[in-house]
């Protein structure tokens, strides 16, 4: 790259000394051919190396990437920051500065299951278990994370490979965690006594100088064994407790073979071991599976006949995923299907026959129902280990790993966000080329032959060398590309200008893409952790017929977010759609009403599973992560008004106004319920209460006023803070969109609202006293 006036390049010409004939088998120093070299290799050095660094060429090229450089960093500030999580205890999925890094195996997680089988489990969420000291209402997976591994004083990046072991009421889980400092897997510890509702982190049960991990742990006479992976030591090694659960021994070396993902199980009067080898000649990662048996753990291990008994496509599920269980008479072995990436799912197979000669298994359905809100869930890419067990009440109990990302998702995504960056550097030249800001692309100076002084019998091997020939012709070709571009577009053209434009825009969206590659995360907009628990709330909003496009947009879009679990819709007037018609990757329900009337929006509702329930209008559209944290914040305080719409209400006589006030007096009162959390058991109650009565039938007059009574009746019933806000990163008004809006005349609308307040003012004392200040939380965000 490189541009120069005429007078310049008149005097670079003159000072290469060539003429119509010079230049020899090289051709003539400023022959078109080579005339980059001109400009880029005079013998004035120092004027060269000055030229070099501030060409025109150089400069434009240098300008363009930083402004679109620029362009790329304000598009993350504006996409991402609501995605950074702070590192501070509880703020968000990591709650250690060492903890939770991002890691190529994954961000894997533990969940727990129940049901009246190991075919019939379901999420922690669907049993409707309640936490009161974390607002858990209801406890919902991942139960084990990096986060509360890390908080506990053991840096992770991920637990996977989770294995329990019951002891009476108390349950025990080993699982592997890699080590966020040593970058090795260890064998964690933790254990339950509510049926593995919270879990207390026990400490490192096993480390050793070698990666550890898929921690079988099993009772053979009275003794309870692990054995866990240990291929990067080339054995099985297999380990006795000393003093359960963080104490143990190594008991004997069972077998001296890499065997990834074992277990042992006592069948039909011997031990059977499966494992897969991928250390042997010819066999498929993911795909092969051997077996041995012995009289007991302990070996000699003889191998099956029939070794390998598997050895083929990854995806029929090999490699072990899990403990091997009994049900009803039979045997269940839990394989992995890595087709798509490492990890996909687990797949269940019953064992007919397993004999020394002998081995069939068949594929049977598991029956768990598969997350779709993608990214979003913490298991909605891959689930690849399940122990299942049944507890002394006949209910069976199973624990699962997960993880939102594929295997090698940050390497990819690093790798796809630099050829973004490198496609944007082409097309700043092409940019240049046409704008005449780069006449040169590749200076000849850089290729082989022009390289500075060489010996003879290294010019002789350059001359015979045919790759050094046919690369200085490619960057003369590609030097005569810029005059012939600029010769068939001219930017002074409307179609020059045309092209110049999407280049532009072209050049724009690639680079934001690589901004989003490389700084953007793995595009998780994940649920916040509180107290150890995560859990769910409920979506409200109230619709009729005419707003149906913005009630499908709404649907598809909040239904991916992490922690809702079911949206409810009011249907006020009209015809209502079809539950087909709605893309939902949760359960929608539709609650039609008999009258058109706004009250309907905190009717009590005795389906609704959850304590918290956010009231959010069909018209407004914001982040899922904005959603999340103000959830959080509401289990923080569940006894307030959680919302993202500030208002001040105060002056003689009062005003409604809008948030604009709020922010210019520096304070707020009230909090709007067109989007707000809400306790649904205690706001519900109050809402169809007797005192309400009144207040009710002037919202019905006005057909307004609905989350103004609200906020009257928060405050009346409590002398202390009754709403908190929360900041959203943007949110979108898309009644603009459809021309759907409720209330058209703002004026109007504002005027009836005036009216509400001084009646509520009247029946339920003043909001006035009551303004809070617009602070800074701890996680970064105004409130």
């Amino acid at each position: 790259m490189g541009g120069l006036s005429p007078t310049m390049m008149a005097t670079t010409a003159a000072g290469c000394g060539g003429g119509a004939n010079g230049g020899g088998a090289s051709g003539n120093c400023c022959d078109m051919s080579v005339r980059c070299w001109c400009r880029w290799h005079c013998k004035d050095h120092q004027h060269g190396a000055h030229h070099r660094l501030l060409s025109s060429g150089f400069l434009f090229f240098l300008g363009c990437f930083v402004l679109l450089g620029s362009i790329g960093m304000l598009y993350a500030w504006l996409a991402f920051t609501p995605t950074f999580r702070t590192t501070l205890a509880g703020s968000g999925p990591s709650s250690s500065l060492l903890g939770c890094r991002e890691d190529n195996e994954g961000s894997w997680s533990v969940g727990i299951f129940y049901g009246d089988s190991p075919f019939s489990l379901k999420p922690i969420e669907a049993m409707n278990v309640w936490k009161d000291g974390s607002a858990a209402w209801p406890v919902a997976n991942p139960v084990l994370t990096c986060a509360s591994v890390s908080g506990a004083g053991f840096p992770s990046n991920f637990v996977a490979d989770p294995f329990l072991y019951i002891k009476g009421d108390t349950l025990y889980l080993f699982y592997e965690t890699k080590n966020s400092i040593t970058l090795q897997g260890d064998i964690g510890a933790a254990k339950s006594t509510d049926k593995g509702a919270s879990w207390q982190e026990v400490g490192i049960a096993l480390d050793e100088d070698w990666h550890l991990s898929y921690p079988y742990v099993f009772n053979y006479l009275g003794q309870i064994y692990m054995m866990p992976e240990s291929s990067e030591k080339g054995e099985l090694r297999l380990y006795r407790a000393l003093n359960f659960p963080l104490q143990w021994t190594l008991e004997k070396v069972i077998m001296k073979k890499p065997l990834v993902d074992s277990f042992i199980i006592d069948y039909n009067g011997k031990h059977w071991l499966f494992g897969s080898d991928h250390s042997g000649f010819g066999a498929s990662k993911n795909g092969q599976l051997e077996i041995w048996y012995s009289n007991s753990p302990f070996g000699p291990w003889k191998p099956h006949k029939k070794n390998p008994i598997y050895n083929a496509d990854k995806s029929l599920g090999a490699r072990n995923g899990g403990r091997p269980f009994f049900y009803n008479g039979s045997l269940y072995r839990i394989g992995q299907d890595c087709g798509e990436t490492y990890g996909r799912r687990v797949r269940i197979f019953n064992v007919e026959v397993l004999t020394v000669d002998e081995f069939k298994e068949v594929e049977v359905p598991f029956g768990l129902t598969e997350p779709n809100k993608g990214r979003n869930s913490w298991n909605g890419r891959r689930y690849h280990q399940l122990d299942v067990q049944q507890l002394s009440s006949g209910e069976w109990v199973g624990v699962m790993d997960g993880d939102r990302v594929p295997s090698g998702d940050p390497f990819w995504r690093f790798i796809l966000g630099c050829a973004s960056v490198a496609v944007v550097a082409v097309l700043v030249i092409l940019l240049g080329v046409l704008l005449g800001a780069v006449k040169c692309i590749i200076p000849l100076n850089w290729c082989v032959r022009n390289s500075g002084k060489r010996s003879y019998a290294f010019l002789a091997w350059e001359r015979s060398n045919l790759l050094s020939s046919k690369l200085r012709r490619f960057c003369s070709r590609l030097n005569r590309a810029p005059s012939f571009l600029r010769g068939r577009i001219r930017p002074n053209t409307c179609v020059g200008r045309l092209v110049i434009a999407i280049i532009v825009v072209i050049g724009i969206a690639l680079m934001c893409t690589g901004v989003k590659y490389i700084y953007g995360g793995n595009g998780a907009e994940e649920a916040y952790l509180w107290k150890g628990h995560y859990s769910q709330f409920t979506l409200l909003t109230m619709t009729y017929d005419a707003r149906i496009w913005n009630l499908k947009m709404y649907v598809k879009h909040y239904s991916r977010c992490s922690s809702v679990r079911e949206i409810v819709v009011v249907w006020n007037k009209g015809v209502p759609p079809k539950l087909s018609d709605l893309d939902s990757a949760v359960p929608v329900r539709i609650r039609i009403e008999k009258e058109n009337s706004l009250n309907n929006r905190f009717k009590m509702d005795p389906l609704i599973k959850t304590r918290a329930v956010l009231e959010l209008d069909d018209d407004i559209m914001m982040t899922c992560d904005d959603i999340e944290r103000g959830f959080k914040v509401w289990r923080q305080h569940p006894d307030r008004i959680v919302g993202f719409y500030p208002r001040l209400i105060d002056g003689s006589p009062l005003k409604y106004r809008g948030e604009k006030y709020a922010r210019r007096r520096k304070g707020y009162n009230m909090i709007l319920t067109g989007a707000a959390f809400i306790d649904s058991q205690v706001a519900f109650e109050r809402y169809w209460g007797e005192e309400a009565k009144q207040g009710r039938e002037l919202v019905d007059k006005y057909f307004n006023c609905e989350d103004v009574l609200l906020n009257f009746l928060y405050a009346n019933a409590s002398s202390s803070r009754t709403v908190e806000y929360v900041r959203p990163a943007w949110a979108i008004d898309t009644s603009k969109l459809s021309g759907a809006a409720i209330s058209r005349n703002t004026k109007v609308h504002y005027q009836y609202r005036s009216n509400c307040l001084l009646k509520f003012s009247e029946m339920y004392g003043s909001l006035a006293g009551r303004k809070l200040e617009f602070n800074m939380r701890k996680d970064g965000w105004d409130n």
